[in-house]
């Protein structure tokens, strides 16, 4: 009975010691899978993030690609607008526009005194050394010959009228002239024709700020083939 009551405790006791063999087993197989679990949770994770990145960094060149392409159709479109006044100019300055009075061989020399000239307005001749502004201003009063020639010698074309021309001509002369740098305008009583555009040796006499030859004479002698001076500023100049 002793021996056998015995070897019931000793098989009691290796039951016991399976039992926790198995317990710790099953521990580490859990903790094993829970690991699994992290990992493939954390590699999903990173592969989340890589995409969503890969995806912002793509939209991100790909918004900074659209600016630049933006901006450089933006400069193209400048360049060919440029490059279609040039033409434009160039054309016109090859097209004889009717009624065009040219004069040669007048003096440019710079005096402090008045000028006798002998066109009415004055196309040219000695001037005084300050021009007249020529920024697209419009003078309301008669201006001075003197300094008006000096603005014709940088490539302006100077606009005046007399008592004939209708306020709808000085409105729309008004208009062009203030879109359009190196130009000026203002009232010049003595002339003989309603409105007469001017530049430097050259005159159109009209009798409607409507007529055609209007914005022919604009395109063909704004800083046109007639300038004394090419790039001569008009600004910062005499204002009456």
């Amino acid at each position: 009975m002793g021996s056998a009551s015995k070897q019931s405790k000793q098989g009691s006791g290796k039951g016991r010691s399976g039992s926790r063999d198995d317990q710790a087993a099953d521990r580490r197989a859990r903790i094993a899978e829970l690991r699994a679990v992290e990992e493939r949770r954390d590699r999903r994770n990173k592969f989340i993030s890589i995409g969503v990145a890969t995806v912002l960094i793509g939209g991100i060149v790909g918004v900074g690609g659209w600016i630049a392409l933006d901006a450089k159709k933006k400069q193209d479109d400048k360049k060919a607008a440029a490059a279609a006044a040039d033409k434009a100019r160039q054309d016109a300055a090859n097209v004889p526009i009717e009624g065009v009075q040219t004069f040669d061989n007048l003096s440019r020399n710079h005096v402090t005194t008045k000028v006798t000239y002998a066109q009415t307005p004055p196309v040219g001749g000695d001037h005084n050394p300050v021009w007249l502004t020529c920024m697209g201003n419009v003078y309301d009063k008669p201006v001075q010959n003197e300094n008006a020639v000096h603005s014709l010698e940088h490539g302006a074309v100077w606009v005046t009228y007399n008592a004939k021309a209708t306020p709808d001509d000085i409105k729309t002369l008004s208009e062009k002239v203030k879109v359009t740098p190196y130009s000026l305008m203002s009232p010049y009583p003595d002339e003989k024709g309603t409105i007469t555009l001017n530049a430097w040796g050259t005159q159109l006499v009209v009798d409607s700020a409507t007529d055609p030859r209007v914005e022919q004479f604009f395109t063909k002698y704004v800083q046109g083939p007639q300038t004394q001076e090419p790039g001569a500023s008009c600004s910062s100049g005499a204002m009456q």
